[in-house]
């Protein structure tokens, strides 16, 4: 009985050792058989949660010290999204409570229909305890503004890839402001032509350049802790 018990541990240990590995591999595929190997055998949820807030955390520490690059954290960040769905969608199949740092509303504005640094920033939200609400790419102001209103969340994060766009984030937060719901939630806002100064003008509460840097502020705002903006 003793040893049996052994070895289902040890193959429990091994599958997340697996899927940690499928991530520094970005092998997306493994990893989402390996997460349904999980769910099947039913394993804790949240060493699975762990195991993948560990690997794109180190991914993002190495990206930030240059020893990786923009193609492996994009690869990553792909992997860990496929997995935390499958983990997230169990969750919700048994109702079992998660318990969420937080919600963060994101979405790429009106007249952009760019994905790649929005699914980043939402991938390691998620990694980092999250509920992430994407919107999606080509959003309104008024759909942005009715998810503030439907879901209340406690950040709103929003991307633009285009200078053409990046009025629609001024926009947005007039448009919470004429609301009266500016107030209760922190906006972040990111994308290739944002910078700090053009974050601070537009009256959001901050700004980070890289996925993993604005899941970093994003428990930052939420906590109230200093805030980075590099």
């Amino acid at each position: 009985m003793r040893s049996t018990l052994m070895g289902s541990t040890q193959g429990k240990t091994e599958l997340l050792k697996d899927l940690e590995r499928a991530v520094f591999e970005y092998d997306a595929i493994k990893a989402e058989l390996l997460t349904r190997q999980i769910v099947n055998q039913k394993i804790d949820i949240h060493s699975a949660f762990d195991c993948l807030t560990k690997a794109i955390s180190i991914i993002g520490d190495r990206f930030a010290i240059g020893e990786l690059f923009l193609p492996e954290l994009v690869g990553a960040g792909f992997v860990v999204d496929k997995a935390m769905k499958i983990l997230q969608d169990e969750i919700k199949r048994t109702g079992k409570q998660e318990n969420y740092k937080g919600i963060i509303v994101i979405g790429t504005v009106f007249g952009d229909i760019h994905s790649i640094g929005k699914n980043m920033v939402a991938a390691f939200c998620r990694a980092s305890g999250f509920k992430v609400i994407d919107l999606g790419e080509n959003i309104s102001a008024e759909e942005f503004i009715k998810a503030v209103e439907n879901h209340t969340p406690n950040i709103l994060a929003m991307s633009s890839l285009l200078t053409t766009t990046m009025a629609e984030q001024q926009k947005i937060i007039k448009g919470l402001n004429d609301k009266g719901i500016r107030k209760s939630i922190k906006i972040m806002v990111g994308g290739g032509p944002v910078t700090k100064e053009f974050s601070i003008r537009i009256g959001a509460d901050g700004y980070s350049p890289t996925a993993p840097g604005a899941a970093k502020l994003a428990l930052e705002l939420l906590y109230g802790k200093e805030l980075t903006r590099k």
